[in-house]
């Protein structure tokens, strides 16, 4: 294992060790960035955050740094580094020659989940039967009376990972690649460090007009602080948007559902299986603060996603202060577009943002793809 300890405000520190599954044209490197945390459910304690990186050996000249940030409910590895056919979005642009990491935010995959959500009290009665003992009576309270992480630890862990790699590497920004909840976690660390920043490209970001631009005070008290998603669920969810002929192939879906019970080995053993993931609070993605982004953004709704309304994505578009901004309407693509037929469509698409700035020569526009 090699470790670097580096100065800074986070007293980050970076432990790299190198993934043996890698196929034999790619480098896979798992690292950990430490922090003192201020999410709710980590009483100010020490975290690690887990990123991975792909990258091409040899490959010559970097063409940049990207940073993928995952979602609501699915850590990074498992969004973007699926190991099934060409479906690795990670893969994809590091072949391409960027230098391509994934963090996963506190409470998720391989980062310190915070101690409550060990607790299977935290999760919404409605879902405790399926895995709460039958020595323990169901449904119970929320032991857990807060957000167990917010949208500005989330900003912050971000903040984390962005200086270490930046200091890494010497570079002065990267672009950030994100997906659903990750719109409002990207675009809020973009806002207020938009010289670190370079592009950014978003599949479904959750954007909303209306929802707060700043923390309610106090946070709200949850009535269940943690969500949990079994296989029988995943698969329902994503079936309900996928109207067109084959839009997924079963065995990819399967990849993605064994990669999330690896990512989560406690979740895995609550009842038949679940993923767990924190309840997250979001503000700051507003009609007020997107008028202020200035950052190429690249942003990309599925015809057919039940998750994030496309309308949404459309009046993210509208608002946005940036000149340079992209939306694409793709077709046959749900929530999970990344995972289906469309998918090499998007990743080349994000692969034309980050090179040139356009994609299909349009720097400024909405392109319907796919139809």
């Amino acid at each position: 294992m090699k470790t670097t300890i580096l100065a800074g405000a986070c007293a980050l520190t970076l432990c790299g060790t190198a993934a043996s599954s890698a196929p034999a044209d790619l480098e896979r490197t798992d690292h950990f960035v430490s922090l003192r945390s201020t999410a709710p459910g980590m009483a100010r304690n020490q975290a690690s955050l887990y990123v991975r990186e792909v990258r091409l050996p040899g490959a010559g000249k970097s063409k940049g740094l990207v940073l993928f940030v995952h979602g609501a409910g699915t850590p990074a590895e498992v969004s973007f580094d699926v190991p099934y056919g060409d479906y690795s979005w990670m893969a994809y642009l590091a072949r391409a020659g960027f230098d391509v990491f994934a963090m996963d935010m506190e409470g998720y995959g391989r980062s310190t989940r915070p101690p409550p959500m060990s607790d299977a009290c935290n999760v919404a009665a409605a879902a405790q039967p399926q895995f709460i003992p039958k020595t323990i009576p169901a449904p119970c309270p929320a032991a857990f009376r807060a957000p167990i992480t917010t949208m500005s630890s989330d900003w912050r862990d971000i903040g984390a990972v962005v200086e270490q790699l930046l200091t890494q590497t010497s570079e002065k920004s990267l672009s950030i690649v994100a997906w659903s909840q990750g719109g409002p976690r990207s675009f809020g660390y973009a806002l207020a460090n938009p010289g670190k920043v370079a592009r950014l490209v978003v599949l479904a970001p959750a954007y909303n007009r209306t929802m707060p631009t700043e923390a309610p005070d106090p946070l709200p008290a949850p009535a269940a602080p943690m969500t949990t998603q079994s296989e029988a669920e995943f698969k329902a969810n994503w079936d309900r948007q996928t109207p067109c002929k084959d839009q997924y192939e079963p065995a990819a879906a399967a990849s993605v559902w064994s990669e999330l019970q690896k990512s989560d080995p406690v979740g895995a053993t609550w009842g038949t299986g679940v993923r767990r993931a924190p309840a997250v609070p979001s503000w700051g993605f507003n009609k007020e603060t997107t008028a202020r982004l200035k950052t190429p953004y690249l942003m990309i709704a599925g015809a057919t996603d039940g998750q994030v309304d496309p309308a949404r994505v459309r009046e993210l578009y509208e608002d946005l202060g940036s000149k340079n901004k992209v939306l694409i309407d793709l077709a046959c693509a749900s929530h999970n577009a990344m995972w289906e037929k469309p998918h090499l469509t998007l990743f080349k698409a994000s692969l034309d943002w980050l090179t040139t700035g356009k994609v299909n020569g349009v720097s400024s526009g909405v392109l319907r793809i796919g139809y």
